[in-house]
């Protein structure tokens, strides 16, 4: 057999990223198994956990982080995995990397963590999550903003109230 050249080994991981967002958890897992790398990025810099966590894509998540994928691993423009998962507001995942050791307030250069993203975007299951969790909405970004300050910066509906009572 011969050895996959360069071109089809990108065709393979483009292929992969796309059953990663289209959720077909059987196949990802059985590439897991036959030795696919869990850490594997695309060529933007996205790793599958990061595509798997933006998309919803729980059991392929849960297996990534199984095979050893880094819950804590930042893409090029500095965004983690629960960042993405707390921007669409989809608490289980959230609290799915939790379990798997991501920290509640890690932040990417801009500072921003995944309780501010969720407080911008009025995410209230999420912020509500991450508090229990204890995440720290005292934390700023690189601009000095707190999650309450973006939350109302964005008009955000509850989350501004939530996060002020989290602070009594």
């Amino acid at each position: 057999m011969a050895e996959p050249t360069p071109e089809d080994l990108a065709a393979f991981a483009e292929r992969l990223f796309e059953l990663v967002r289209e959720g077909d958890a059987a196949t990802v897992a059985d590439c897991l198994a036959q030795g696919v790398s869990p850490a594997l990025t695309n060529a933007r810099g996205d790793g599958l956990l990061m595509v798997a966590a933006y998309n919803g894509r729980h059991a392929i998540a849960e297996a990534l982080l199984k095979a050893g994928a880094g819950p804590d691993t930042l893409n090029p423009k500095g965004q983690a995995p629960i960042v993405g998962a707390a921007y669409q507001g989809d608490a289980k995942m959230v609290g799915l990397l939790l379990d798997h050791g991501a920290a509640v307030d890690l932040a990417g250069p801009d500072g921003r963590t995944a309780l501010m993203t969720a407080a911008m975007f009025d995410r209230v299951p999420v912020v509500e999550l991450l508090l229990a969790r204890g995440a720290d909405p005292r934390r700023t970004d690189a601009q000095g903003m707190t999650a309450e300050a973006q939350a109302r910066a964005m008009r955000a509906r509850t989350t501004p109230d939530l996060l002020a009572a989290a602070l009594r």
